[in-house]
Formats: structure tokens, sequence, C-alpha cells
């Protein structure tokens, strides 16, 4: 009895025992407390989880697995939107850099082409320059300052020409390909164009698709596709020079 009471309740029977003297309770009437106190230590118990310590490392396992994952997380993010940032900030140096020199030479351009007249390109939206668009403004000689849907199709050919070389001088190549780029001119924008080039070709060597005769007549070389059998094509070039 002793060892059973200090094993379920952490207490000695001698010591308690001095405490009560054996007249005040009957040993039925300790025997019918004991049991209740079993019953009511048994229904207390019912409720204990005795896996809750190894549950609880478990848990606290992934807790610090997720912690950690988290936290790698978090520094991805912020490192992703500081790349983010400085990519925005080169971006917009670059596109503003860009943009002013490029509308520099369309300046110069237009009135070369147009003999004449002014041209410009205008920001949409200047406060928000990864968004923006660009509108391109020309201004044939004698005629009113217009955005360039408003240009006949000759004029829009040009201008478009203007802007292609405002493009080309801001980083030239050695070689520069034209498919057919004079297809929309007639014969005076022909010689604008044709001027244009020579300007250009002491630097730079054109590669000219086209069908127009006043444009071959400043190549230095001719190539054309013949077709003598069906079928078959076949190379023929002639140096002009």
């Amino acid at each position: 009895l002793e060892e059973k009471i200090k094993n379920k309740y952490q207490v000695s029977l001698k010591e308690i025992v001095a405490e009560y003297s054996g007249g005040e309770y009957s040993e039925e009437e300790l025997r019918v407390q004991l049991e209740k106190l079993e019953q009511a230590q048994l229904r207390m118990m019912e409720g204990i989880n005795f896996n809750a310590e190894r549950e609880y490392e478990e848990q606290m396992g992934k807790h610090r697995f997720y912690q950690t994952q988290a936290e790698d997380l978090e520094k991805a993010l912020n490192s992703l939107q500081e790349a983010i940032q400085k990519i925005n900030r080169t971006s917009r140096e670059r596109f503003r850099d860009t943009f002013y020199r490029v509308n520099e030479n369309f300046q110069k351009i237009i009135p070369l082409v147009f003999e004449g007249g002014k041209g410009e390109l205008i920001l949409t939206d200047e406060n928000d320059l990864l968004e923006t668009g660009v509108e391109i403004m020309v201004q044939p000689g004698g005629k009113s300052l217009r955005h360039i849907s408003l240009l006949s199709g000759g004029e829009k050919a040009l201008a478009a020409i203007s802007l292609l070389f405002s493009l080309y001088l801001i980083k030239p190549t050695p070689f520069c390909l034209l498919d057919e780029i004079d297809s929309p001119l007639d014969d005076a924008n022909v010689d604008r164009f044709i001027a244009i080039i020579k300007q250009f070709a002491p630097n730079s060597q054109f590669i000219i698709i086209t069908h127009n005769k006043k444009t071959m007549e400043i190549a230095d070389t001719l190539y054309g596709i013949t077709m003598e059998e069906p079928g078959v094509s076949k190379v023929v070039s002639v140096r002009l020079n």
C-alpha cells in the first residue's frame, strides 16, 4: 500500500498517517475514499496524450523546417526585388539616353530626307519611361507639323527610313541589310533615299534588296537571281565600278 500510494500520488504514507488519527475514519470509509480518488485519477488520465511530447518534437521539427524555408524564400524575394529595381533603373537610364540621342539624330535627318521641314520624337508619358509610348511628329517642307499617321504613304516611308537611320547612327555596323525599303517611294522620294544611302555608304556596306532601277544605279555590285531552267535558280553578278 505504501509503495502504491507513493507511485500514484508521490506522497509518503507514513508521513500523512501521522496527521490523521485512526478514529476519525473507518477502514470502509478510507477504502471508499481511495476508490473515489482512483476513479477520479483514471478519469483525469483518460484525456492525457502520452505521445504529446513526441508529437510536439515532430511538429517543432516541421516548424523549424518551414521557418527556414520561409526565411530563404523571403531572402530570395528581397534579392529578386532588388534585381528588378536595378534592372528598371538601368532600363530607364539607357532608354532616356538612347531616346534623346535618337531624337537628336531624327531632327537632323528629317530635313535631309524631306529637303526641308523638321521632325521630332515625343514621349507620351515622361514620368513612366518603362511604360511610355513614342509619338513620331513630322513636318515636311511647306506643310504643318503632323503625326506620322496623317502623312501620305510615301511620307510615312521616308519618316520610317529617317527613324531607321536615326537608330542606326547610335551604333553603326559594318553591314546593313535593307529589304525593299524603297518599294513605297515614288521617283522623287527615291532620289532622296539614294542621297541618304550615299551619305552613309563610306562608313558601312549596304546590301539592298530592290526592284527600283534608280537604286540599282548607285550600287557597286549587282546580284540577280535568274531561272534559265524551270526550278533551277542561278545567281548572276555584275560589278558596275
